[in-house]
């Protein structure tokens, strides 16, 4: 029908033309939005070699144009199929869109439909029950709802979907750059890795530019020398496109070396001309360490005025957007309002939007930290209980090791960081808006996401590659639909039809379909990415998606409750506060049987737990402390008989007051041990009544 030439794809038979050999004996099942349809198709046969194609296998999909090809509609599997609708809503892999999800939203789709179709059924046949004479009339149940197929089975048609289009979405991840890179790590996202490679990779590795793209993504043993490859690779990815170098590129570690140059400007020596910076959110961080804990009511005014110390706010951008935000309050009719009641009415968002910053230099620098340092260890930095933000020897240490970095800090010289993406009118004045391109936290956001890119709680190797790959394409797109500000309806990310459509309309109309599109670069399409730099290093290879066809059936068929979790969202039970706890003193426990082990109060459940890094204490659940009850045939224990009578007439009042001394000396405590915690929770349930507590 469309005239296309089909051969044979046997190396041994010449490429000859294939022919119709009649109708394919099976059919399959495709699973839709709101049901299933049938898929038919017929046989291909070579005349020469006998050998026969089914019309829906990749041999014979893999001669078409992409023109053609995209008329396929479904993804085949062993068993059952799925249709490309179904699974376009499983690429977008964000909080709360799981395979799980997908799954109830297919199951609320098919009943409805199922409903309305049986609804239909019944109408037909209800005038015949008033008219025939046959009472009741016989009639055929309708046909029952198909079961879908679980979850697991989405999960892995999906890994298909990515694996079949590998190689245009590593072609548009390495057609990235960047003029100002940052490069930082994490940790959580290989703990999802499961199987074979589970506890190889200790790190992610991601390197941005400006825009809050990711350049490069691989997962390595340690980080250090480990990264050489990668950067070997990212200078070659610039050098063979014949992209300027990068200028600045912010850190996290190893900004400076006392002998010589850097770990990084070793690592990427060939851009000579790069300025290796440190993350001032980092930075700012180290000097947290300092601080006896961040629960401190002054630790967020110390945390603002060491930012202040560091960088200050352009003038000019400051005094236009104080002028918009008085026109502002003005057109609401607020009335005469202060300048220091304007600039409280300013928010961080509208000051990160609007104005631009730079950093003050190093003397500066270095002089208001060592103020602010002294000033809140001194009296000034504690509370009203008197309770002291910074712990005086660990700050001095920390500000004895980081003065150095104030260097690394400060804003390369004859270099814009801030690139202006637009105005906006506010108040009768136009303000300029700007984007910056200062420090890691892009990456730092990223991060927050990149996690979600693997669904669920693991994934094998090969499946971890697909979801890892395919969520940072998808993420690079949107980063750059933020960055050049330009609206549009087409939202899609499949680069080969994008690419297929852009080639057909110059060739039809003589212009671009979408002059945002550019086609990706496929020259560096062996870089490693992902976990193929982890297995470059150790000598593995990635598992194979399905070692065995009727593996994948199996998921259909076997599914326990744990699949039926929404990966999304992390539920939580709440206790129910209805049901009584029992305690080895309850006078119903006194008939149990000796047999039978009695029922353990909470805090008995669980021992006290010590950290095993030797770097502090975990607080943990203390040991029952409750007395042990005399025979069942004594009714007030010795201890009882002897105890100390209180105002109200209660016995105890020893326990109260021990309780009382031990919470006054722990008034200026910053923290409390695990050894605390259990002395506190003896001294409470040795009390006598609980309205004692309530007095202490």
């Amino acid at each position: 029908m469309w005239l296309f030439p089909l051969v044979c794809v046997r190396p041994d038979c010449g490429r000859h033309r294939l022919t119709a050999a009649g109708i394919y004996r099976t059919v399959r099942k495709v699973l839709d939005i709101d049901g299933w349809y049938d898929l038919a198709t017929e046989y291909l046969e070579c005349k020469r070699c006998k050998k026969k194609y089914p019309a829906w296998s990749e041999d014979i999909l893999g001669q078409l144009d992409m023109g053609h090809r995209s008329q396929f509609p479904a993804l085949l599997t062993y068993r059952y199929s799925c249709d490309n609708r179904v699974l376009r809503m499983m690429r977008e892999r964000t909080l709360g869109n799981s395979v799980t999800q997908l799954y109830r939203k297919l199951m609320e789709q098919h009943s409805e439909a199922w409903t309305q179709r049986v609804l239909q059924y019944l109408t037909a046949c209800e005038p015949f029950t008033r008219s025939s004479l046959v009472q009741p009339p016989v009639f055929a149940d309708p046909p029952l709802l198909p079961a879908l197929p679980k979850p697991k089975w989405l999960l892995a048609v999906y890994a298909r979907d990515v694996l079949g289009r590998l190689h245009e979405v590593k072609a548009k991840l390495t057609s990235v750059f960047g003029c100002v890179l940052k490069m930082d790590s994490t940790k959580k996202v290989t703990k999802k890795l499961a199987g074979a490679a589970s506890g190889t990779a200790a790190w992610c590795t991601n390197v941005g530019n400006e825009h809050g793209q990711v350049l490069v993504s691989v997962l390595t043993a340690a980080e250090g020398h480990g990264l050489d490859s990668m950067a070997a690779g990212l200078m070659k990815r610039y050098r063979e496109a014949g992209e300027a170098a990068p200028k600045v590129m912010y850190v996290d570690r190893d900004c400076c070396s006392q002998y010589g140059q850097s770990r990084v400007k070793i690592m990427f020596l060939e851009w000579d001309e790069l300025v290796v910076r440190l993350d001032i959110w980092h930075f700012m961080r180290r000097f947290a360490a300092g601080v006896t804990t961040e629960a401190h009511p002054l630790y967020g005014i110390f945390m603002a005025r060491l930012s202040t110390c560091i960088f200050q706010w352009d003038p000019e951008d400051v005094a236009a957007l104080r002028s918009a935000k008085e026109g502002d309050l003005a057109a609401k009719k607020t009335g005469h309002i202060s300048e220091k009641a304007v600039s409280a009415r300013i928010t961080r968002r509208e000051l990160a939007l609007h104005c631009r910053r730079r950093t003050r230099g190093v003397e500066e620098t270095t002089r208001l930290i060592g103020s602010l340092i002294d000033q809140f260890d001194s009296a000034d930095g504690k509370d009203t209980l008197g309770v002291p933000l910074l712990d005086h020897e660990r700050i001095q240490q920390i500000w004895k090791e980081q003065r150095k970095h104030v260097q690394c800090i400060q804003d390369p010289e004859d270099f814009p960081l801030y690139m202006k993406t637009g105005t906006l009118k506010k108040g009768g004045v136009e303000l300029c808006c700007y984007r910056c391109a200062r420090g890691s936290t892009s990456l730092e956001s990223f991060h927050l996401h990149l996690n979600r890119f693997i669904p669920g709680t693991s994934a094998s190797d090969a499946h971890f590659q697909a979801y890892l790959l395919e969520g940072l394409m998808r993420w690079n797109d949107d980063r750059m639909e933020d960055a050049i500000k330009r609206a549009s309806s087409i939202r899609t990310y499949g680069s080969a039809m994008s690419e297929a459509v852009d080639r057909l309309s110059r060739t039809v109309f003589g212009k671009p379909w979408d002059e945002r599109y550019r086609p990706p670069g496929a020259y560096c399409f062996r870089e490693l990415l992902g976990i193929e730099y982890l297995y470059s290093q150790t000598g593995k290879t990635l598992t194979p998606v399905l070692q065995n066809p009727e593996e994948e059936d199996r998921l259909v068929e076997e599914v326990d409750d744990q699949d039926l979790l929404d990966e999304g969202f992390e539920e939580e039970s709440m206790e129910d506060i209805t049901v009584p706890v029992l305690y080895e003193d309850d006078p119903c426990l006194r008939n149990t049987p000796s047999s039978l082990p009695l029922p353990q109060s909470p805090a008995s459940l669980a021992e006290p737990s010590t950290s095993s890094g030797g770097e502090g204490q975990h607080l943990a659940p203390a040991s029952s402390v409750l007395s042990q009850t005399s025979d069942t045939g004594s009714s007030v224990s010795g201890e009882a008989q002897g105890a100390v009578i209180g105002p109200d007439g209660i016995a105890g009042w020893d326990k109260v007051q021990d309780l009382a001394g031990f919470l006054v000396g722990l008034r200026e405590a910053p923290y409390l041990t695990d050894l605390q915690v259990t002395e506190a929770i003896q001294l409470h349930r040795s009390g006598p009544e609980s309205h004692w507590v309530w007095r202490v």
